[in-house]
């Protein structure tokens, strides 16, 4: 069952010793694994509290809190331009074996609006060198953590898993499959230096103010692995033009960049995504998941392959 915004204020005033609740609201960013509320204090400082739902979801989170410290450091010393929500305190919950609600100041900003952007400077640009940043971290920051690391190869074979794991379902069109096992068995393509990724970025993930980045919240899915999988979202929505300039932008903030397939393993992995969204509904044995995932596969196939057969 859910928490109410009321318990979860309670839980926030007891992990951060002095914090005085003024108001509280339950957050839309709220789903399955975590019930998330904003509170404000009485001097107007909005905090936001995170409570897991179940235990795999209370240790992801902590895993999130000590990494966010660490990424905390490296904005303060430099390394990264933007903030990332500083974690404040953290009270236990009941059960206990939830784990524990995290309370983070709130990262300045609102969410990046993709259909706004203009090619050019200004924010385009600085989301194109927000990505270069978060891929140009020392690789250790994330591993020191017991986040996942990958190298080129083995994220390959973990990808062609999940393909396996697909087509066992029997829900993945035929010509889809193909077109994603061709793709993961040319091994040129494969041959990438892997980074830090943040593993789950959107429109939501990034906030913005003016022409500026200014937080990047929802770590996560952190992990050393393939630096495409943070570009995916661009390459499935934004305009060229926009993809262009954002692309330049992170060319420039890379000191090495020696990957002439990152955007081919983009879209490849912006296509699987609709993949994973599936198995999860399969995993969760949740109808209305699967049935979402199957009319989103057969919507690619169609696109894919109606757009072949024009050209």
């Amino acid at each position: 069952m859910p928490r109410s915004p009321l318990a979860l204020a309670a839980l926030a005033s007891a992990a951060v010793p002095g914090l005085d609740v003024y108001d509280v609201l339950r957050s839309p960013h709220s789903d399955a694994d975590f019930d998330v509320v904003v509170v404000k204090d009485s001097t107007g400082t909005r905090w936001i509290v995170r409570a897991p739902r179940r235990a795999a979801a209370g240790a992801a989170l902590e895993a999130e809190r000590s990494l966010l410290k660490a990424l905390g450091r490296a904005h303060d010393t430099g390394l990264l331009s933007f903030d990332v929500p500083r974690p404040r305190g953290a009270a236990q919950m009941e059960p206990a074996g939830d784990g524990r609600a995290i309370v983070y100041s709130e990262v300045p900003g609102a969410p990046l609006v993709l259909s706004r952007l203009e090619p050019g400077p200004g924010l385009t640009a600085a989301l194109g060198r927000a990505l270069g940043e978060i891929h140009e971290l020392p690789p250790s920051l994330v591993e020191d953590e017991g986040l996942p690391a990958y190298d080129a190869e083995e994220y390959r074979q973990r990808r062609l898993s999940e393909l396996d794991s697909g087509m066992q379902t029997g829900k993945v069109p035929p010509r889809l499959a193909d077109r994603w096992e061709q793709q993961l068995e040319n091994v040129a393509w494969w041959r990438f230096e892997p980074t830090v990724v943040h593993g789950d970025l959107g429109e939501h993930q990034v906030m913005v103010a003016g022409d500026s980045v200014r937080g990047v919240v929802d770590w996560m899915d952190a992990r050393v692995a393939d630096p495409a999988d943070d570009l995916a979202w661009l390459v499935a929505a934004a305009p060229d033009d926009i993809l262009e300039s954002i692309l330049e932008a992170y060319r420039m903030r890379r000191r090495e960049m020696r990957d002439p397939h990152l955007i081919d393993r983009a879209r490849l992995s912006s296509e699987m995504a609709l993949l994973r969204w599936l198995m999860y509904g399969v995993r969760t044995d949740n109808a209305d998941v699967v049935s979402d995932g199957e009319g989103m596969l057969a919507d690619l196939e169609t696109m894919l392959f109606d757009d072949e057969g024009d050209g």
